[in-house]
């Protein structure tokens, strides 16, 4: 693989004089370009080996640039902060937003190469191919969601890479810049190169290729990354960035209620008489307490998630759960449209920002879900786009339950004529009427449609680590009960 870099590639002054003058202007344009447009962001990261220049490359390829439209991200160990959220927290907070160039030196590869090349036993390739799928997957999300990724390896050979170090070891100005970690990184250089080369080859595709730069001439690389950064920005802007099919609502179906589904199953005439409801609230919120005051809670967060019908009892559920455990360390999160600065990044990026801490509770009254519900029957994305947030969802979620949170997610079910006695309470009486507007109106034309979406949310969605729950709501009381006791058993079946 790294063949090609190992090739003595050098660029000459005047060469380099006149190329980088040219290469500057052409860049610095295209930059503005990208700014005024606002449809994609730019994800650059750069990875290679030490000594291969990938510092004084980053500083050169900034200096040429805008320096107010470029993020550069240099991502080292992991802070106790991000520790307690999983891997990919910190990357998706330093996404940039649309218009705008991210540099991450050091980035989601790192740190499984690092930990596989520094193993004493043999590179544990197991758990590595487990990171190449995550990152694989990750970056294909990106890339549907418009990003434009390019990925810079700087490769040295061992002789090269021995002479660079020595060169800096000998020289007293420059001998503080050895350290021992470059030390042992060389003592396992054919072993740094076997991992690396593997990963590459698995992650190299044509929506986030790996482009090799040899490291051992300053100027070569200094042109040949912002040589390559303008071709790939001259080529999006020629082909225009991926656009997908025009939003539709999809054809609804046969009417869900001459057809059995998981909605259809639900036995809506549940009841809990008020005595036997107050009592059992009593129960259960004090059960939820004293889970959350568990010794072993300090190494877990819980994220509750809420979707159900319009007026089906969401806030009141809420309410009785976040009246069970202590207010410091449960906060609710109201998802609404997303804001301008939400539509500059990915899609899930607003829900990854408010993932919780170790001990604390994060309850989304709406979620990530709305794009394979709202955003689906209403037609504000494009069929590939709801089609393709199923894994995308399936994806974050594992990275969620995989880190040790306990996610937790409820359908409040209703039926329709339970749904018009609310509205019509709700519009009668004066404060409760902000409850109750146009949209949940227009929104009740479209049941049949909103069914069908929710049945296929819980088939491709409802895993194992992170499955449903389908509330029958008709009666409140029931409802919330059900809802504490469902949670009380997913985090006592961790805590125990």
């Amino acid at each position: 693989m790294f063949e090609d870099a190992e090739l003595g590639h050098s660029v000459s002054k005047a060469e380099y004089a006149r190329k980088s003058a040219v290469l500057r202007d052409a860049l610095l344009e295209a930059q503005y370009a990208l700014k005024e447009s606002r449809k994609y962001p730019v994800i650059i990261l750069i990875g290679g080996v030490e000594g291969g220049g990938r510092g004084e490359t980053v500083n050169a390829l900034t200096s040429w640039m805008d320096p107010r439209h470029v993020e550069v991200n240099g991502i080292g160990e992991a802070s106790d902060e991000e520790r307690e959220r999983p891997r990919f927290w910190r990357f998706w907070r330093a996404l940039p937003p649309k218009g705008k160039i991210g540099i991450f030196f050091g980035s989601w590869y790192t740190w499984p190469i690092v930990n596989s090349v520094m193993d004493l036993k043999k590179p544990h390739w197991s758990r590595l191919e487990r990171r190449v799928g995550e990152i694989n997957r990750f970056e294909r999300m990106l890339a549907d969601e418009g990003a434009l990724i390019l990925k810079f390896w700087f490769h040295l050979s061992k002789k090269a890479q021995r002479k660079r170090l020595k060169e800096l070891k000998n020289d007293p100005l420059t001998a503080w810049r050895v350290t021992q970690k470059d030390e042992d990184f060389f003592q396992r250089y054919d072993r740094f190169v076997e991992v690396s080369s593997h990963v590459l080859s698995e992650t190299s595709h044509a929506h986030a290729p790996w482009i090799i730069v040899e490291g051992t001439d300053r100027r070569y690389r200094e042109l040949a990354v912002p040589q390559e950064l303008l071709d790939a920005l001259k080529s999006r802007a020629e082909r225009g960035v991926g656009t997908t099919a025009a939003p539709a609502t999809p054809d609804p179906g046969p009417d869900v209620d001459s057809r059995r589904t998981v909605l259809s199953e639900l036995d809506l005439t549940k009841k809990l008489p008020k005595a036997k409801y107050e009592s059992e609230l009593e129960k259960w919120q004090g059960r939820l307490a004293l889970l959350t005051r568990h010794k072993r809670f300090r190494d877990h967060s819980v994220v509750v998630v809420f979707e159900g019908n319009d007026a089906a009892g969401k806030g009141g559920a809420i309410r009785r759960l976040t009246g069970a455990v202590d207010a410091r360390t449960v906060r609710v999160i109201p998802v609404a449209a997303p804001t301008d600065e939400e539509k500059s990044h990915p899609y899930l990026w607003r829900f990854w920002r408010q993932l919780p801490r170790h001990g604390h509770i994060a309850v989304f009254d709406r979620s990530w879900y709305g794009r394979v519900l709202v955003e689906r029957v209403e037609g504000f994305c494009s069929t590939w786009d709801w089609q393709r947030a199923y894994s995308e969802i399936n994806d974050f979620e594992e990275e969620m339950t995989g880190h040790g949170i306990v996610v937790v997610k409820f359908w409040l079910a209703i039926s329709k004529a339970e749904q018009l006695k609310r509205f019509k309470e709700r519009a009668a009486v004066s404060f409760k009427s902000f409850k109750i507007t146009d949209e949940d109106w227009r929104n009740r034309k479209k049941w049949d449609a909103y069914s069908d979406a929710v049945c296929d949310m819980v088939t491709h969605t409802s895993t194992s680590r992170a499955p449903w729950t389908l509330v029958e709501a008709n009666d409140k009381y029931y409802a919330r009960i059900k809802v504490l006791k469902t949670l009380h058993e997913r985090l006592d079946s961790v805590l125990e």
